[in-house]
């Protein structure tokens, strides 16, 4: 479901412990010690682009999903599978409890685009296998707004 003003405090323990697990894991760049900002998280829940994860009730992930081109991938060091509209996949975090959240957050998207686009850093090599695993083609380098490099993924039903 889209995330509620009144799940952030959720969403941004979340985001800790993702950025945890993520320098536990061999990948502390990603995220640093403050990403997503507080401010950012509140923006997208009120753009209606932050996204929550329920089980019993329970807040057990979130991501942000972009229904539109993402200024990022307007240039790209290499070529994505094709230029159809596409949603991107973005800041996806859980909880450690729950197991094959990227599937069900994958399941969600592809039921509204056959043209599904996301990034990481080249550290986190467990997105990059969970994306490979789920059908993701890479292609190519795309630079974030802060200059950083991120490897380029493509998932597309044709």
């Amino acid at each position: 479901r889209q995330a509620d003003i009144e799940d952030l405090p959720q969403l941004l323990a979340l985001y800790d412990h993702a950025r945890i697990f993520m320098a536990e894991h061999g990948n502390p760049a990603q995220w640093g010690k403050n990403y997503p900002p507080e401010e950012l998280v509140e923006g997208d829940i009120r753009n209606g682009n932050q996204y929550v994860g329920v089980v019993d009730e329970r807040i057990v992930a979130t991501f942000f999903y972009y229904p539109m081109e993402d200024p990022d991938y307007q240039v790209i060091e290499g070529a994505w599978l094709n230029e159809e509209p596409y949603l991107t996949i973005h800041r996806l975090a859980g909880d450690g409890q729950v197991h094959g959240l990227f599937q069900c957050v994958l399941n969600y998207c592809k039921n509204i685009s056959q043209n599904i686009r996301a990034d990481t850093h080249a550290d986190n090599q467990i997105m990059q296998k969970l994306m490979e695993k789920n059908g993701f083609m890479k292609c190519g380098i795309i630079y974030v707004k802060n200059g950083t490099p991120r490897i380029a993924y493509h998932w597309t039903a044709s």
